[in-house]
């Protein structure tokens, strides 16, 4: 089983930057972060291969997040950069068994984290 905890959330101004991390012991073969706003569906940000060769953004964050994985420390990143005040959501980290190849939507996922709040001042 992998079960992912997120950590690095917290209130920034609007420029400015963040690192999520996740930490997911056990193999992994895909992870994926997706945020939720209040009164929102939850939705796809990024994510990232097993061996973290690939990495899919969506439009949203293109340019300005980063997802990266350090193998030896089974702990995944988001760096996000440019933050934007409709960039505040809880944020979530996933992991996926079996990597089908829909790496955004929610059901590719097999475990969640708890979440971390980003809050992004204007």
């Amino acid at each position: 089983q992998v079960w992912p905890v997120e950590s690095g959330g917290g209130l920034v101004q609007a420029g400015g930057s963040l690192r999520l991390s996740c930490v997911a012991s056990g193999y992994a073969s895909a992870s994926g972060w997706f945020r939720q706003a209040p009164g929102k569906e939850r939705e796809f940000v990024a994510a990232i291969s097993g061996s973290g060769d690939s990495t899919y953004y969506a439009d949203a964050v293109k340019g300005r997040f980063t997802t990266s994985r350090d193998i030896a420390k089974d702990t995944v990143y988001l760096q996000m950069n440019s933050l934007k005040p409709e960039d505040t959501a809880v944020y979530y980290c996933a992991a996926a068994k079996y990597y089908s190849g829909t790496y955004y939507r929610v059901d590719e996922y097999d475990y969640w984290g708890q979440g971390t709040q980003v809050t992004v001042s204007s």
